[in-house]
Order: structure tokens, then C-alpha cells, then sequence
């Protein structure tokens, strides 16, 4: 059941906005972007190939008149005495050096250029990017996992595993900044910040990640875990000036935070009253009221919903199912299963083939389209953020 809801989840929250009549909110039309891909990888490899190719003839060329040159120097009239040499060394210059250059001028580019250009009309947009991101941000908060679970693959219910690189987990935390969800941004800053500090080889350097993660922090209202990231930045770069001034303010921040705690704490001891001001508060989810049946439907995910009892459990089976003696079912009844019993839900199994399936999925395809709302205001059907599926 968990397994079931991870994936209807997963495929209703890839929210890709495309400007090609929204092709990406659909992972059945995606499926054409892997093929799209898997050609692309086929064309480069045949480039590569003949640029290898195009590279061994001009080092064997290289390696011959090395061989050649090296000879004839040591003895530059005897080698010219000789007619044949002679007239070999002015075809040479005259007419195979110039072949040589042609050759090293072909262009082996033209037909994986042409098929990536022809393909590019496909490829995903900026916003296809940033709707991606968000889904994966919406499932952690729906699942409750941590930025290094989903950053090893390691997800519960998933068969094909893929690790996030350095840059992957910076992505993720740009878009959460520039969405203004500084809560998100620290994990994923933090979680590209400890890759790199576990030797992760990356184009991207840990003061770039750390300028992000001390802001996101100090918008939490952490300005002391702000500062200290702040001069940990300034370590590796002392000349950085959005740091420089970052440190003088949070210094000040913090000095006026505790002179106005010193404070609270003075008017407390007069009223006769003791609180301890001291404790760390640790970063906190901003809480987002969820409506009921939402907050439900995300337990449900997370395999928190109501359980069967073991004597409720005990009623439920499985049996071959003929629709009371129907004649197309009599010889070849399909399996039912038990799954719920109030309200009583079963499945059936085996219904159609895998051929027939891949069939109805063909002839379906083309017909999808974005699934819309009614404005409660216009009444006009139009697309909404939290409903990305298609029907």
C-alpha cells in the first residue's frame, strides 16, 4: 500500500510546466524524453568514434615523418643526394601536408549537431527544471525525509537508485532561495556543503554553498549559527565583501538580541519569575496549515493511516472471481483480493495482458491533457499549481 502511494504521489507531483502544451506533467509522455536521450547518447558516440578515427590517422601521419625527419637531419645533404628523397620531400610539402589540413579541418560535428538541434524542440525548459525541483521538495516534506536520504537514492519502495551530486543538492537549494523558502534552502546548502566536506570532487566551491547557507539560516532568526558559517566562509575567502558585511551586521544583530534578552530577563526576576533563555532553538519547519483530507492523504503515504486489527485482517482473502457464473469468466475467472473491509475494497489481478496494457497506454497518450480547476471566482477552467496531473 505504501509502495502504491509513493508512486501515485510521485506522479502527481512532477510538475513540469512546459510551454509545449504542458508535455512534462505527464511521467507516461516523459518516458519519450529517455528515448530522446538514449539517441542523443547514440549520435555522440558516433561522433566521438569518428573524431578518434580523424585523430589516429593525423598521429600516424605525425609519427611517420617524425621517424622520417629525424633521419634526414642527421645528415641533410647525403639524405637529398638521393633523388627519390628529393622528390618526395617537395610532394610532401606541396600536396600530402595540404591534404593533412583538410583533414584536420573536416568537420565530424554535422550530424550529431543536426540531431541535437532537431531534438532541442523537446527538451525541457527552465520552468520544467524548477517544477521538478519542486515536486522533489513537496514529496520530502509529504514523506518527512531527511536531504541525505533523497540525496543516496536511498527512498523507500525504489527500485532504480540515483545519488545526487554536489551540484544537484545546490539546485535544489537555488530554487528554494529564489522561492523564498529559506527552510529548504538550508538543507539542501547544508547537504551540498557536507558532500563537499566529504571529498565529493565539484565545479562548485563550499564559499558559494556557505554565502547561500548563512543567509538562509539568519532569515530563520539563527543568527549565531549564522555568524559562525559566516566566518567560516571568510576563513577561505578573507576578501569576500557580501561576508564582510554580513559578520558586522550579524555581530550586531546578536548584541542587540542579547542585551534585549538581558533585559526580558531583568523584568522577569522582578516579577519573581524564572525562564531559561539559553536553549538552542533548532530550525522548525514553517507549519503549513494542511486541509484534513490532505493531511490524511499524506499519513496514508507515509503508512500512518488506520490499521487493520489482526481479527478484522482475518476475514479478508483471496479468491478466483467469475461475476456469479458470467460466460466469459466461467474458464477463466480473475483473481480478487481482499484489501479493505469498511468500506470494502478489493483488486483484481491479471486483468489484461502487459502487451495490452503498453496498447491502451499507446493509444492514450496523444490524448492527454493538463487537468484543470474551475475558478471559484470566474468559473473559467484553468490550470492550478497543486493539481499537475494529466486525464
Amino acid at each position: 500500500m505504501e509502495l502504491l502511494c509513493w508512486c501515485t504521489l510521485l506522479l502527481s507531483y512532477v510538475q513540469f510546466l512546459s510551454a509545449h502544451n504542458d508535455f512534462f506533467t505527464s511521467i507516461g509522455q516523459m518516458t519519450d524524453l529517455l528515448y530522446t536521450e538514449k539517441d542523443l547518447v547514440t549520435s555522440l558516440k558516433d561522433y566521438i568514434k569518428a573524431e578518434e578515427n580523424k585523430l589516429e590517422q593525423v598521429k600516424r601521419w605525425a609519427d611517420k615523418l617524425d621517424t622520417l625527419t629525424s633521419t634526414a637531419i642527421q645528415d641533410p645533404e647525403g639524405f637529398l643526394g638521393h633523388p627519390v628523397n628529393a622528390f618526395k620531400l617537395m610532394k610532401r610539402l606541396n600536396t600530402e601536408w595540404s591534404d593533412l589540413e583538410s583533414l584536420v579541418l573536416s568537420d565530424t560535428t554535422d550530424g550529431f549537431i543536426s540531431n541535437l538541434t532537431i531534438q532541442r524542440q523537446h527538451f525541457p525548459s527552465d520552468e520544467d527544471q524548477t517544477g521538478a525541483a519542486k515536486a522533489l521538495l513537496r514529496l520530502q516534506d509529504t514523506y518527512r525525509l531527511d536531504a541525505n536520504t533523497i540525496s543516496t537514492g536511498d527512498l523507500p519502495g525504489v527500485t532504480h537508485k540515483s545519488q545526487m551530486t554536489v551540484e544537484d543538492c545546490y539546485e535544489l537549494g537555488k530554487i528554494a532561495y529564489s522561492e523564498a523558502d529559506y527552510y529548504h534552502t538550508e538543507l539542501w546548502m547544508a547537504q551540498a556543503l557536507k558532500q563537499l566536506d566529504q571529498g565529493e570532487e565539484s565545479t562548485l566551491d563550499k564559499v558559494t554553498v556557505l554565502d547561500y547557507l548563512s543567509y538562509a539560516i539568519y532569515q530563520q532568526g539563527e543568527i549565531e549559527r549564522a555568524l559562525d558559517y559566516t566566518k567560516r566562509l571568510l576563513e577561505l575567502d578573507p576578501e569576500h565583501q557580501r561576508a564582510k558585511g554580513n559578520l558586522k551586521y550579524f555581530e550586531f544583530q546578536l548584541e542587540k538580541q542579547k542585551k534585549a534578552e538581558e533585559e526580558e530577563a531583568e523584568k522577569q526576576k522582578e516579577r519573581g519569575k524564572r525562564e531559561t533563555s539559553e536553549k538552542k532553538k533548532k530550525p522548525k519547519k514553517p507549519s503549513f496549515s494542511l486541509i484534513p483530507e490532505r493531511k490524511k492523504y499524506e499519513m496514508l503515504c507515509r503508512g500512518e493511516g488506520n490499521k487493520l486489527t489482526p481479527r478484522r485482517q482475518s476475514r479478508l482473502f483471496c479468491r478466483y472471481y467469475d461475476n456469479n457464473h458470467s460466460p466469459a469468466l466461467v474458464l477463466a475467472p480473475v483473481k480478487q483480493q481482499d484489501e479493505w473491509d469498511r468500506p470494502y475494497i478489493v483488486r483484481y489481478l491479471d486483468i489484461i495482458s502487459e502487451e495490452e496494457m503498453q496498447r491502451v497506454k499507446q493509444l492514450a497518450k496523444p490524448r492527454l491533457r493538463r487537468a484543470t480547476i474551475s475558478n471559484p471566482i470566474t468559473g473559467v477552467l484553468e490550470t492550478a499549481p497543486y493539481r499537475i496531473s494529466k486525464s
